[in-house]
């Protein structure tokens, strides 16, 4: 198949080497496992965390004469992603068989698609600071994952933990469309969101339900495709930008030096941040493929896909531009709102019947910041939508200022409580009478009569009155009005 290549070379994203420029041309192979509570063709169960060789069944261990049964929500799952990368549904798909040996693979194969695949072409929005990147999707397939290897549980021997044999994966590829290890980066962490959002993958990296291969190949600005490296189980978002940096270097560095470039599978060593040659690259062809004799032709019906469609969620790039148009809020506080659907919807409870850009201040920089700080996250939050609605609350009816909220914010936080019962047990209640306020700005501006002659030539000191005004009240002063009152005592327009 010739690959029409959509992009045109961008001078920002060449990488500088000793004889001139060169260009990063990325693809990628990312392994997600299906959200799904049994596995692709047995009973057996998908519970992450569970003891070594808890979770298989017979046909997961391929006992003689044990048939696979597909399991008919892991093809939902699969037609539920495609809807969400805009992909076409293949009614019509095939099983096929991956012929390797590999201990923990007890079949001897592994059962994917190869020709017929269940989704094919889809796309992938990027929106990158100063760009938007389109990046195709290829293909999305089914197939089983294998089982683990542990070799370092005793010095002589090995072990294996066929607990993943069978989990469904959805291995979704992308065309060679990346060119930067920001932009891998940030089409791997949108595609999480979006299987996230859907439900179909919990994208949790750190337990093995997303990996990633990366193929990294380099090229002069203008020429064809060079010969690429596949890096394969790359296990972090971090770590994918970190070894295309340094793959594409090292690839340089060979061809600089006359050299050519092995196409190889290698792996990327974390400790040491470099990649390292694992084997040749296999080819289709080595791995002898042949639909598997098991299993039918998986068809499926159009109503059956557009019944799946019409319960999707709303998907993170639609969100976007409702927050964006519905409650006013900038591209870039609307993207941090949606990275998470549970964030999404945190920010919209609190933002019902409020001012919304308030709410997306408060829950942007304070709660998230302090989330952050603390390592925690929103389902862990110990401030709630509703308790963060009453602050904004309490701000906009004049009850408390911006000051004392931060105050109110840092008591519910730790202590907890219902804000307008916090505000009123520990009179934090802003003060509006304007002869108190008064008072203390006759006190300020008598003890101050050099800064008072400075701030008539220089309006903007004023500022440091309303500093002291607020200090001296413990913040608990209207700011308006100390400034309303400054400003008329001073005599500044």
């Amino acid at each position: 198949m010739t690959i029409v290549e959509a992009r045109k070379p961008d001078p920002k994203k060449f990488i500088k080497g000793a004889t001139g420029d060169w260009e990063v041309v990325i693809g990628m192979e990312v392994h997600a496992q299906v959200t799904s509570q049994a596995k692709l063709f047995s009973g057996a169960s998908t519970e992450f965390g569970n003891d070594p060789n808890a979770n298989v069944s017979l046909v997961d261990a391929a006992m003689p004469g044990m048939l696979p049964v597909i399991n008919e929500e892991c093809v939902a799952q699969a037609i539920r992603t495609g809807l969400g990368l805009k992909a076409q549904i293949n009614l019509k798909s095939v099983f096929d068989r991956k012929n390797y040996f590999y201990p923990d693979l007890p079949q001897g194969y592994q059962i994917s698609q190869f020709k017929q695949p269940i989704v094919g072409e889809g796309i992938i929005i990027l929106d990158i600071p100063d760009e938007r990147v389109e990046v195709g999707v290829e293909r999305l397939h089914l197939e089983q994952d294998a089982g683990k290897s542990l070799h370092d549980q005793h010095p002589t021997m090995s072990f294996v933990d066929l607990n993943r044999s069978g989990v469904a994966l959805m291995e979704i590829v992308s065309k060679p469309d990346l060119r930067s290890a920001d932009e891998a980066k940030a089409y791997l962490t949108k595609l999480r969101i979006i299987l996230r959002y859907l439900g179909t993958c919990d994208g949790n990296m750190d337990q093995g339900s997303m990996r990633a291969d990366v193929n990294v190949s380099v090229r002069r600005p203008g020429e064809g495709f060079g010969t690429r490296c596949e890096i394969k189980n790359v296990n972090s978002i971090r770590f994918v930008g970190q070894a295309i940096e340094y793959e594409a270097r090292r690839q340089i560095a060979i061809l600089e030096d006359g050299g050519s470039i092995d196409q190889e599978t290698r792996l990327y060593d974390a400790v040491k941040g470099e990649t390292r040659s694992m084997r040749s690259k296999e080819e289709a062809h080595d791995y002898r493929y042949f639909p598997d004799p098991d299993l039918l032709p998986l068809e499926f019906t159009q109503a059956y896909v557009d019944e799946l469609a019409q319960h999707l969620p709303e998907l993170p790039d639609d969100k976007k531009a409702r927050f964006v148009a519905d409650y006013g809020l900038t591209p870039y506080d609307a993207d941090v709102l949606v990275a998470e659907k549970v964030s999404a919807d945190f920010f919209e409870s609190v933002a019902k019947g409020r001012d919304a850009k308030m709410a997306a201040n408060w829950v942007i920089n304070e709660l998230f910041g302090r989330l952050n700080k603390e390592g925690l996250t929103i389902e862990t939050s110990p401030v709630n939508a509703g308790q963060l609605g009453g602050i904004i609350d309490l701000i906009k009816e004049g009850t408390i200022s911006g000051k004392i909220a931060k105050d109110l914010f840092e008591i519910i936080w730790t202590e907890g409580g219902e804000p307008a019962a916090v505000v009123e047990a520990r009179g934090m209640k802003q003060v509006t009478d304007l002869g108190a306020i008064e008072a203390v700005v006759d006190q300020i501006i008598a003890a101050n009569p050099d800064k008072v002659a400075q701030a008539k030539e220089k309006p903007t000191l004023l500022g440091w009155f309303v500093g002291q005004v607020m200090k001296e009240s413990r913040g608990k002063a209207n700011p308006q009005a100390v400034n309303d009152l400054l400003k008329a005592k001073i005599g500044i327009e």
